[in-house]
């Protein structure tokens, strides 16, 4: 855990070097854009990690690695919210996320332009900024807050009607989400974050950050895991009325 949180903030330091700086923005072959600010902070990592951690599989969204099945992997997201982090908008995070032979054990998430950096271990707990981190115990959705990274579901438009009803029902509905929305999940600030399309080195450092913080992590089937390609996290006690809402069509 201590360990993801440093080359998380080794990682993200890197970044935030460029952050509101006048960059060239490119795009990937799936559309998405990329920096430089994005590649350096992952070379980063991974050299900090080849230093300690010799022989261990490195997965990076910038550079590759599929070895999740491996007795360490290091999952790495340099910037999760590079559209956010484009836009100047300091919402954005940089991932570590650590799994043994396939099981996400520890994680951390870095917000270096806010300065919060919130990570977890299993058995070990979640930690904002040397505090314990906890979910909100609101219990009804009239009292809730819920968040998505884009109200719109352009990645899977057929959520979006769910959405909606959750959001309808909701005390209040933001976006912006990314990386910090659960971010504001486990600390208890809200309590409902997700996303229909969400990547192995997004998903990896939040999970445990979200259940150790006792909150409840699952994909849109509702299966309790960080690589379901999709992500619903809530506190614990709005956990099975907002899986219901979501998961109707």
């Amino acid at each position: 855990m201590e360990a993801a949180a440093e080359v998380a903030r080794v990682a993200g330091d890197v970044a935030n070097r460029y952050f509101r700086a006048p960059i060239q923005t490119e795009l990937k072959a799936d559309g998405s854009p990329v920096t430089i600010a994005d590649r350096e902070a992952e070379r980063a990592a991974r050299a900090w990690l080849a230093r300690r951690f010799r022989g261990d599989a490195i997965i990076g969204e910038e550079f590759g690695g599929t070895e999740v099945t491996a007795d360490r992997a290091w999952i790495v997201d340099p910037i999760d919210g590079t559209k956010t982090f484009i836009r100047g908008v300091p919402l954005w995070g940089t991932l570590v996320g650590v799994s043994v032979r396939g099981a996400v054990v520890a994680g951390a998430a870095y917000f270096p332009a806010l300065g919060e950096m919130l990570h977890a271990a299993v058995g070990e707990g979640c930690w904002w900024n040397g505090s314990r981190a906890r979910v909100s115990d609101v219990a009804t959705l009239e009292e809730a807050m819920v968040v998505t990274t884009d109200e719109h579901f352009k990645a899977a438009p057929e959520l979006g009607r769910p959405w909606a009803r959750l959001a309808e029902r909701a005390l209040m509905s933001r976006s912006w989400g990314d990386c910090y929305g659960y971010l504001l999940v486990a600390t208890g600030r809200a309590e409902v974050m997700t996303d229909a399309k969400l990547s192995l080195w997004d998903a990896a450092a939040l999970y445990p950050a979200i259940t150790e913080a006792g909150g409840v992590f699952t994909d849109w089937t509702g299966s309790a895991t960080p690589f379901g390609g999709s992500a619903i996290a809530t506190n614990a006690a709005l956990a099975g009325e907002v899986r219901a809402i979501l998961m109707e069509r």
